[in-house]
């Protein structure tokens, strides 16, 4: 059997999109991005999304990725507050459909745990782990 080309959507843009635009997430003031803003020192309120891998199966259009969001606070209760709305936003996506792409399921695999940040010494960091279903018909 041979599978076809991928052509899976992009995960992480549209994981921040997502994010960005959900109120409990957006009201934390956090800025949602798959990149840390110019500056940034960890000390203030953001979410970075990574896609981490997952499985694409071709045949039948599916995208299973892995997504680690990055919490960030100006304090250790901030960064769990913000932390929880985004994974409340994502795990509340099961079942919907945004433009062509349906969000099967949300599972959690990890966390949110408090984790330090070897790049950002200052920095009150909770980082969660995420496996999403995609169907892209």
């Amino acid at each position: 059997m041979t599978t076809p080309l991928s052509d899976f959507p992009d995960v992480e843009a549209l994981v921040v999109q997502l994010l960005a635009a959900d109120t409990a997430v957006s009201g934390t003031g956090a800025t949602v991005s798959r990149d840390a803003p110019p500056g940034f020192a960890g000390t203030t309120a953001a979410v970075l999304v990574s896609r981490l891998g997952g499985t694409w199966v071709g045949d039948l259009y599916l995208d299973n990725p892995m997504i680690q969001l990055e919490v960030y606070g100006p304090d250790k209760a901030t960064a769990f507050t913000v932390a929880n709305a985004a994974r409340h936003a994502l795990l509340a996506l099961a079942g919907t459909t945004q433009g062509g792409t349906t969000i099967t399921d949300v599972v959690e695999q990890d966390g949110p745990r408090w984790m330090p940040d070897y790049l950002y010494q200052a920095a009150n960091r909770y980082v969660n782990v995420l496996k999403m279903s995609l169907d892209v018909h």
